[in-house]
């Protein structure tokens, strides 16, 4: 899994698999899950992250990281 932030967009994404998305859905409380061709999720992006309970000092700065 990897997982990225992009401040600029306020956008936190966990990537869960290495594959293509075909298909998205927008679930209520800004997140976006992604899904693959065989409909396994692919990635989960959490929107407006900075501003969430909790993310205030994890999302200062750019996050690279691959969590195995």
């Amino acid at each position: 899994m990897q997982i990225r932030y992009d401040p600029e967009a306020d956008v936190l994404i966990l990537i869960l698999r290495d594959l293509p998305p075909i298909d998205s859905i927008a679930e209520p409380g800004g997140m976006i899950v992604s899904y693959g061709e065989g409909g396994e999720p692919v990635s989960i992006e959490l929107l407006n992250v900075s501003k969430s309970k909790g993310c205030s000092q994890c999302c200062q700065k750019p996050i690279a990281h691959d969590a195995k």
